[in-house]
């Protein structure tokens, strides 16, 4: 009979405490319409990008929940901030997690920012659904035995 290995979450206990930084961005592609009706008229459900902050942090405080085996963390700080890129049509995202821990907060960062662009996208889709959300990427984190790490342009 094969045995088969069953894992679980990462054994972190041993692992000193020390600060996590991770920044995240995602970029939402639109239509000129819908991007136009973005910038001048904004949603009819109310500030989409104020929502889409709210989303993130949310998002953050809530990725062990959806993420399987990620450990809950104490964070310390959330900034999600949006530009625009009007001749691309388009808007990114970039969302920066800070917390003092065992573990990183990558995968903190790169939820936010799928919230963040998901709410976008919910907000503006009455106009079209002529978007699409793609770029998601780490950009950058530091903390723990990996040390620092930064994406290469």
């Amino acid at each position: 009979m094969k045995k088969i290995k069953v894992g679980g979450m990462v054994d972190v206990s041993q692992k000193p405490e020390t600060r996590r930084v991770a920044r995240a961005q995602g970029v939402v592609i639109f239509s000129k319409a819908i991007f136009k009706e973005l910038i001048t008229q904004g949603s009819p459900k109310g500030n989409v990008f104020e929502t889409a902050r709210v989303a993130g942090i949310m998002a953050v405080k809530n990725t062990p929940k959806i993420i399987p085996l990620c450990h809950p963390l104490l964070i310390e700080k959330v900034a999600v901030e949006f530009k625009t890129d009007k001749k691309k049509n388009a808007v990114i995202t970039i969302a920066e997690v800070v917390s003092s821990g065992k573990t990183g907060v990558e995968m903190e960062a790169l939820t936010a920012v799928c919230a963040s662009c998901l709410t976008i996208y919910d907000m503006m889709k009455w106009k079209g659904q002529d978007m699409t959300i793609s770029g998601v990427k780490l950009l950058y984190k530091t903390g723990g035995k990996s040390g620092t790490y930064q994406k290469k342009n």
